[in-house]
């Protein structure tokens, strides 16, 4: 079975080579690179094996890209920690939402309203959340997200798709990404939230599709591997409005 290998990151700029890799379940590390091919050199290196190839790399690539602590202990935070980082950030707060319902969702009489096939007025919409959000924007900061769809959708994923007029109501940027799309990109099967490029809060969800609780990532090179998932999948993610035309041309 082939390798679940993630892109840690590369010390070039141009062609991607060379480039660290881990494997998501034995733990091991990839690099790839220039081979060494002086035989002078060759005949210096210990224990070099029948069949293995040696490899040039810069040393920044290793202490840039290569993982730092095998041990490192996660960090989680409860709701209400969470809540808190929604206004303590400074310019940008950007999500991926991958999930094929939300629990939450599912207990609001938006929700009820949607799947009785009634028009919800989200331009309308009201109350703490809304107010939170739009208290944000005012002074400036953006909110962006994008949401994976499957084809077809789940009923979660078209209500959330019905849901981002309520979000752009408050200032919100809501875009959308064929899972295909995603899978295609790399992106992985994780929620998460950026903060102003140098917090990724993971969101952790139990069996029932219920938020449990978030676990903070600042080490750098795990922000900025996030990061690069994040330009990916705003590179490519279409605007719901658009979205949600192409769906209703499709039935």
């Amino acid at each position: 079975m082939a390798r679940r290998l993630r892109f840690n990151g590369t010390g070039s700029g141009e062609d991607g080579c060379p480039s660290v890799h881990e494997d998501l379940d034995s733990g091991e590390v990839i690099v790839h690179g220039p081979p060494l091919t002086d035989p002078e050199d060759i005949t210096r290196l210990q224990y070099l094996g029948e069949g293995e190839v040696p490899i040039v790399v810069p040393r920044e690539l290793l202490v840039d890209w290569g993982p730092k602590d095998m041990t490192r202990q996660a960090k989680i935070i409860d709701l209400d920690d969470f809540g808190r980082l929604f206004t303590q950030f400074e310019h940008t707060a950007w999500r991926l939402e991958t999930r094929r319902r939300y629990a939450s969702d599912e207990v609001t009489e938006t929700y009820a309203q949607f799947t009785r096939g009634e028009r919800v007025n989200w331009e309308g919409a009201s109350g703490e959340w809304c107010a939170a959000r739009r208290a944000q924007t005012a002074l400036g900061k953006r909110f962006e997200r994008v949401r994976i769809v499957d084809d077809p959708p789940t009923t979660g994923q078209l209500y959330l798709l019905d849901n981002a007029r309520r979000n752009s109501a408050v200032g919100e940027k809501i875009t959308n990404l064929w899972r295909a799309d995603a899978e295609r990109l790399n992106l992985p099967a994780e929620d998460f939230w950026i903060f102003d490029s140098r917090l990724v809060a993971l969101l952790n969800f139990d069996d029932a599709d219920d938020l449990v609780n978030v676990e903070l990532i600042t080490e750098p090179a795990e922000v900025v591997r996030y990061s690069m998932m994040r330009d990916a999948a705003m590179h490519h993610a279409i605007p719901y409005e658009e979205f949600a035309a192409g769906l209703t041309a499709k039935e």
